[in-house]
């Protein structure tokens, strides 16, 4: 069982930052894209954001563009969310996932790989 780990997530005014982190020791980093996802109390999954499997192409969601930034080091099979200026609507439980898809991939169904989540609250 390939295991994606999620930390980085906690409590935080609005306005505030978070830095979520998730490594694997169990893929070939390399060959997959990786994706944020968020999932809010009685909502589906939604999509945050995707990075190539170099690093040097990404894709946003609207809700989170100019806030938010994807970024990885394959060096150390890790991918990364840089979350500034939060919201109270960017409350969630964040997951990653790694897609051997090459293209960004904005459906859930397209990864392979899930992590098990962090959750993130942002106090008004």
């Amino acid at each position: 069982q390939v295991q994606l780990v999620e930390s980085g997530g906690g409590l935080v005014q609005t306005g505030g930052s978070l830095r979520l982190s998730c490594a694997t020791s169990e893929l070939t980093f390399s060959l997959y894209t990786m994706g944020w996802f968020r999932q809010a109390p009685g909502k589906e999954r939604d999509f945050v954001a995707w990075i190539n499997r170099s690093g040097d192409t990404t894709i946003y969601t609207d809700s989170v563009q100019g806030r938010f930034t994807i970024s990885r080091d394959n060096a150390k099979n890790t991918v990364y969310l840089q979350m500034n200026n939060l919201k109270f609507e960017d409350t969630a439980v964040y997951y990653c996932a790694a897609s051997l898809l090459v293209r960004g991939g904005r459906n859930p169904r397209e990864y392979e790989h899930w992590g098990q989540g962090t959750q993130v609250t942002v106090s008004s």
